[in-house]
């Protein structure tokens, strides 16, 4: 594998099971920090992209594949906060030489209820919307 490899590519090589449709749902690009805890672990990180199904955190610390965690995780100038469980979908490794530009895991949303998941889609078609509004120039 070479450095242009994204965690997108890792991602198709190697899908986690229960994973069809996966990028069947508008997926987002962000920068925004995100708990992630478990019984015995707490890890504070980035989350790099967001879609109603799921994140990708970026970390050099990912946790196994299967881990369920909570998530707690504001995006700025958002209706609130967030907490949510997930489970670690897929892991893209830090390599020795440094030749992975993403490393992190891929969290799929377990256990959302209705209202949590119009929540999600409303955010993110906010943001996507105010991206892709035309700028004035007056």
């Amino acid at each position: 594998m070479d450095a242009s490899h994204t965690g997108d590519e890792v991602e198709r090589e190697s899908p986690a099971p229960d994973s069809l449709n996966r990028r069947s749902s508008e997926r987002l690009d962000v920068t925004w920090l995100v708990d992630c805890e478990t019984d015995d672990t707490f890890l504070y990180a980035s989350i790099t992209n967001i879609s109603e199904m799921g994140i990708f955190v970026r970390t050099t610390q990912p946790l196994s594949i299967g881990t369920r965690l909570t998530l707690r995780f504001a995006p700025p100038g958002g209706d609130g906060s967030y907490v949510l469980e997930g489970t670690v979908q897929w892991i893209n490794e830090v390599r020795p030489l440094h030749d992975n530009p993403n490393p992190g895991m891929g969290i799929r949303f377990v256990d959302l209820t209705p209202d949590d998941r119009e929540r999600i889609v409303d955010t993110i078609r906010t943001i996507a919307y105010i991206r892709d509004a035309p700028v004035n120039s007056n």
